[in-house]
């Protein structure tokens, strides 16, 4: 298992992973140095030392750009998959401009390419492992079957539910016991958006500015 990182390894680590993504390549020791506005390219590779010492990269010290991230090549076999803070009502439900961001995940996690992520607000799933703030993964489609987790829409509402039957209707099942249960009434502007296929639960806050929300 790598080392720690301390503050600035950490900082530089995340430079030499969003470096690689967006050129390719990765930066010199002199461009990392810039970045960070480290004046001695000594220290620069004494940075880059600790980081293959703990673990994180390997180096060719006799090239300028000799960092080889371990564990990059996983990135290769991933996929952003968007996350969205609201959803409109009608079709379609997901519009670009409630897009906040995106997830990468490794595809092989992704049963289909048009799976999107919600953000969980409330207890009401918590019998079932999933929890406030948690990110759920949808995949779109009204085929779902009896006692699926689902992603429901009511007007521009969206909610995660225990899909049911009962008398002939709809009815969608939390699981806490201290939370009520939706019965779908005949005219209810009501749609299945899609099955829970996925949960992601983060170490920590997002941003503000980056969250999203799912009513329940």
């Amino acid at each position: 298992m790598p080392e720690v990182l301390s503050a600035i390894e950490q900082k530089v680590y995340h430079y030499l992973l969003d470096f690689l993504t967006t050129h390719t390549y990765q930066p010199s020791v002199r461009e990392i140095g810039k970045r960070f506005r480290i004046k001695s390219t000594k220290t620069v590779s004494e940075l880059l030392h600790t980081l293959e010492r703990k673990g994180y990269i390997e180096r060719d010290p006799s090239r300028s750009r000799g960092v080889r991230l371990l564990g990059y090549e996983g990135a290769r076999r991933t996929q952003p998959v968007p996350f969205y803070g609201k959803i409109a009502a009608g079709d379609p439900i997901l519009l670009p401009e409630h897009r906040k961001g995106y997830i990468t995940v490794d595809r092989r996690f992704i049963p289909s390419e048009d799976v999107f992520w919600l953000k969980i607000e409330g207890d009401s799933m918590i019998g079932r492992g999933i929890f406030d703030g948690d990110f759920v993964m949808i995949q779109p489609g009204t085929d779902v079957e009896e006692g699926m987790i689902i992603a429901a829409r009511f007007g521009e509402d969206a909610t995660v539910k225990t899909y049911t039957h009962r008398d002939g209707g709809v009815v969608l099942v939390p699981a806490n016991p201290a939370e009520q249960e939706i019965v779908v009434k005949e005219g209810d502007d009501f749609a299945i958006i899609g099955k829970v296929c996925g949960v992601f639960r983060p170490f920590q806050e997002v941003h503000q500015h980056e969250e999203l929300s799912l009513v329940e």
